[in-house]
C-alpha cells in the first residue's frame, strides 16, 4: 500500500458504456500511467448487458490504447484500488446533483483509505445529458444511437 502508483481506476455500471464515459476517460489519459476501467458487478441493480458483453464493448472501443485495461470487480471500489495498486479513483461529473453524490462516495473513500485521492473531470458540454438510463431508453426503443456510443459502436455491439 505504501507504493501506489500512478494509476487511476475509473468505476462505474457502465450499462452501457456511453460517449460521455470515453470521453472522460480519453481525456484523464495525460494525467495518469494507466487507467483501468472497473466495471462494478453491483448485483443489487438489474443489468441490461452482461458483464462479459460491456467488457468486450469497452475493450473494442480502447483496442487502440495501451494506458488502458479493463476489469470486472465486486466490492469496494478504494480495496479494487490497492489490489491494483492504484492511488487515484477517476469519476466524471455531469451536472452539480453529480457533484453532491460523488463528493459523498469520494468523501467516504477517502476515510476508509487515505493514501487514495479522487479525481473529477466535468463532461464535455455536448454529453452533459448522456446517461447509461436515457441510452438504454433510446436502445429499448430502437432509437438512433450514434450520438450516445463510443465511435464504433452500433446496436450489433450490444446483443
Amino acid at each position: 500500500m505504501d507504493k501506489l502508483s500512478n494509476c487511476a481506476i475509473f468505476p462505474g455500471s457502465f450499462d452501457p458504456f456511453t460517449a460521455g464515459h470515453e470521453s472522460v476517460v480519453r481525456r484523464a489519459l495525460p494525467l495518469f500511467d494507466k487507467i483501468i476501467i472497473g466495471i462494478g458487478d453491483n448485483n443489487s441493480k438489474k443489468e441490461f448487458l452482461s458483464l462479459e458483453k460491456r467488457l468486450a464493448i469497452i475493450k473494442k472501443v480502447f483496442a487502440d490504447e495501451p494506458k488502458i485495461d479493463v476489469k470486472i470487480y465486486s466490492g469496494l471500489t478504494v480495496d479494487f484500488c490497492k489490489n491494483n495498486n492504484c492511488k487515484f479513483i477517476l469519476r466524471g461529473l455531469r451536472t452539480s446533483a453529480d457533484f453532491e453524490f460523488e463528493r459523498a462516495i469520494g468523501q467516504t473513500n477517502k476515510l476508509l483509505e487515505n493514501k487514495i485521492e479522487t479525481v473529477f473531470i466535468l463532461t464535455l458540454p455536448e454529453h452533459t445529458f448522456i446517461s447509461s438510463s436515457i441510452v438504454r431508453d433510446i436502445i429499448k426503443n430502437k432509437g438512433d444511437l450514434s450520438k450516445f456510443l463510443p465511435k464504433g459502436i452500433d446496436e450489433t455491439d450490444l446483443k
